[in-house]
């Protein structure tokens, strides 16, 4: 039987699969990386079980800068109403709530930074994906922009006291998730050191080497599990989680 096929989208080199590619390659899924600023993305997802968008520093419709983020957006719609396993992580969330009718903006109460707690809402305990995950899972959080609405119908699994909306599934199987599980502790000293000012609203300590690898450490026994689920997902092997809410691309 042939290894189920993964689309990822990669919107910045500065957030890479990480961890989270190692996660999925264990489980047996291929990975077939598209770096966005330098590769055109796939016209369908013909071939595809799945489909990976990672985050990145710009604005999910910062279109005039960035013109790929609209082939993003159709692709994540897409994968909505075709019913293709997605898994969208900071800006890929904001990306897939804009895709499918939800809004996004920039965060009043400013940058959520850090090593921090979300709260798992009641839908959630019906859900495949999140419904084993301890009740407030540690998470690592380094975003400007939120969002602000959810798509019409979607389910929403998890929550900040800052910004509400950082879970949530659209459709059977399309999950955006405000906040990161992918990082090392390398790749989240790299973004302090590339925003400064963003980094400056976390606790000082939250970007010492010692205390982020412990929260990686920490970040691994909770997310390479829920990892595992979706990758079955992937493969048919778990049921998705609701009926289809979004029927046709809205890009």
């Amino acid at each position: 039987m042939n290894a189920p096929r993964l689309l990822v989208l990669q919107p910045s080199e500065s957030d890479p699969l990480a961890k989270l590619g190692d996660w999925l390659e264990a489980e047996g899924v291929e990975l077939d990386l598209v770096p966005l600023k330098e590769q055109p993305a796939p016209q369908t997802l013909d071939g595809y079980q799945g489909v990976v968008c990672l985050g990145g520093e710009m604005g999910a419709l910062d279109d005039l800068e960035h013109p790929w983020l609209a082939d993003a957006r159709r692709l994540l719609s897409n994968a909505v109403a075709q019913r293709v396993p997605t898994l969208a992580i900071c800006l890929g969330a904001q990306l897939l709530a804009a895709a499918t009718g939800g809004q996004v903006r920039k965060g009043p109460q400013g940058p959520e930074v850090g090593v921090l707690l979300v709260a798992k809402r009641d839908a959630s305990g019906r859900d495949p994906l999140f419904a084993d995950l301890p009740f407030t899972p540690d998470v690592l959080q380094f975003h400007n922009d939120e969002v602000h609405l959810l798509p019409p119908g979607a389910e929403h699994l998890a929550a900040s006291p800052k910004y509400p909306n950082q879970a949530f599934r659209v459709g059977e199987s399309a999950y955006g998730l405000q906040f990161h599980i992918e990082t090392t502790p390398e790749i989240v000293l790299n973004w302090a050191a590339k925003d400064p000012d963003s980094a400056a609203c976390a606790r000082a300590h939250h970007f010492d080497l010692e205390f982020l690898e412990e929260a990686h450490r920490d970040f691994e026994e909770v997310w390479q599990p829920f990892v595992a689920r979706f990758a079955r997902m992937v493969r048919g092997e778990l049921s998705p989680g609701g009926r289809l809410g979004t029927q046709l691309p809205l890009v």
